[in-house]
């Protein structure tokens, strides 16, 4: 990622009407409500793009686009901006530059209940929208609704410049799109348990356990249990009607593309369960895809169970195994050959993730529990040791929503939804034993 260039917006004066209704949290305008703040102390540029959300929270929808609110023409849709201070402060926020298209139209800007309204004509000009007191530290949501308008459609909004005349500190918060990061950091920061086994151990099984807790599975989330360090397989939230089990192998040939792997570097299906698909996947590298459509539960704990076995001949077997207490049986999701590797099971890891930018804002959690291993010669050994670590979105601290660790005896992840309490990257934590082996026989899987 490039060096992020932080915009400073000095806005200009125009004439504009503003309403304001007062609460606990917040106090009267300072300064005056149609006057910039002089030198201020902090000052950023907010694009909307990457961190405001609408109200309907639909896949493509198109009323955020990378240049923020557009296409607005639903007085029953809104839209909230998120920004993260690290103390209290007073924060005067200016609408950059508007587009109205015709006519015009009145647009209400609130924070903790406290809302002003602002009145926008056909003008590109900075229209200052007020200033509010934020006395608790954390994420402040600036929620943006229209309340009317004389054209079909209400003033499309690119960013918002937070200035300060008393704040000091850092502002986190999504900054620009270089690399497509207004996606990734829509998203929100995905989260990861990094379990701590003896590199010298030849897993041949890895065994875990997964539950998610009620009203948890929002759409967009991938709630992986056994990840390894050639693929993954979890569970996850396709759309509102279609849920998957999802096992991936990578590919030993580094791109995203697919077509361009030769076959002799290309994943090979060796087996398959029951109405499960298996085909390619790619653009977060590429390699061997499976998914069984299947309608878990939240509240439910489901097992996986994972073997890598090498082949022999410079290849690794890979097969998928999953436990589901509806059918109480273990079904075959896939089995798959992974040419130029020779490997027991290594880098074994959980982890969480939305991959629906529309829905990264709201909180999804996951609890992970009785992880084992089993190697070659049948030797069980759990594991209640794990590093916690997110990825570029949160380790820029661009999205602070991230939290992981062990809580009621289980290993748990947790991301998205603009939560405050946040857990320090790179902490190991430890649940306490279970001792509860896994009972399988493994002759008898399918």
């Amino acid at each position: 990622m490039k060096n992020i260039f932080y915009l400073f917006f000095a806005a200009s004066l125009v004439s504009f009407s503003c309403a304001s209704n007062n609460n606990d949290d917040t106090q009267q305008d300072t300064p005056p409500k149609n006057e910039t703040i002089q030198n201020p102390k902090t000052t950023i540029s907010l694009p909307l793009g990457g961190n405001a959300y609408s109200s309907k929270h639909l896949d493509g929808n198109n009323t955020i686009t990378d240049n923020g609110i557009e296409n607005w023409t639903d007085s029953n849709e809104f839209f909230t901006a998120y920004f993260k201070i690290s103390t209290p402060g007073t924060f005067q926020i200016t609408v950059e530059e508007s587009v109205e298209v015709n006519g015009k139209s009145e647009v209400e800007f609130s924070i903790n209940n406290e809302s002003k309204k602002v009145n926008f004509t056909t003008t590109k000009k900075a229209v200052i929208a007020g200033t509010w007191t934020i006395k608790q530290a954390g994420y402040v949501a600036v929620k943006i609704k229209g309340i009317s308008k004389t054209g079909d459609r209400f003033p499309s909004i690119s960013r918002l410049t937070i200035a300060s005349a008393d704040y000091d500190g850092k502002i986190a918060y999504v900054p620009n799109n270089e690399g497509s990061f207004y996606h990734w950091g829509r998203r929100g920061p995905s989260v990861h348990l990094n379990y701590q086994v003896q590199e010298s151990i030849n897993a041949e099984w890895y065994y875990n356990e997964l539950t998610i807790p009620e009203n948890e599975d929002k759409i967009g989330s991938y709630f992986m249990a056994n990840g390894f360090g050639e693929g993954y397989f979890g569970i996850q939230v396709n759309s509102s009607t279609e849920r998957r089990v999802l096992f991936s192998v990578w590919s030993p040939f580094t791109t995203d593309d697919p077509n361009s792997i030769p076959d002799s570097h290309k994943i090979k299906m060796l087996k398959k369960g029951e109405n499960v698909y298996t085909g390619e996947f790619g653009n977060e590298g590429s390699g061997g895809q499976s998914y069984l459509k299947y309608n878990w539960k939240a509240g439910t704990t489901y097992k996986f169970l994972l073997r890598g076995l090498p082949a022999g001949n410079n290849t690794t077997t890979y097969t998928a195994y999953f436990f589901a207490p509806e059918v109480n049986k273990w079904l075959l999701i896939a089995s798959f050959n992974r040419p130029e590797t020779n490997t027991y099971l290594k880098r074994f890891h959980s982890f969480l993730e939305n991959f629906v930018p529309e829905q990264g804002d709201f909180s999804r959690k996951v609890l992970f529990n009785n992880q084992w291993i089993c190697d070659d010669k049948g030797a069980w050994t759990e594991i209640n040791t794990a590093r916690f670590t997110n990825d570029n979105t949160g380790a820029k601290e661009y999205r602070m929503d991230f939290a992981g660790g062990a809580e009621n005896g289980s290993f748990f992840l947790k991301n998205g939804g603009f939560f405050n309490d946040f857990t320090t990257p790179k902490t190991t934590f430890t649940r306490p034993l279970t001792n509860k082996k896994p009972e399988i026989n493994f002759t008898t899987l399918p």
